[in-house]
């Protein structure tokens, strides 16, 4: 991960609660959090853009929902 240049999300602003994403030489993404920056997960370019889909639409609102 030595080539990753990590990046803050425009959404975070200036909380505390940052997300950070990178791309890897591998063509992964990388994606971590300020609060725990040890801990990265890796995922697909067309894995993540999926993900990003499904919230968008709403299609995971029900893990939230009480």
């Amino acid at each position: 991960m030595s080539t990753n240049e990590w990046q803050k999300s425009s959404y975070s602003g200036t909380a505390a609660n940052c997300v950070y994403v990178a791309a890897s030489d591998d063509g992964t993404v990388k994606l971590r959090e300020s609060d725990d920056p040890g801990t990265v997960l890796t995922t697909t370019p067309e894995r993540l853009a999926a993900f990003i889909r499904s919230v968008k639409t709403g299609e995971l609102d029900r893990f939230t929902e009480s």
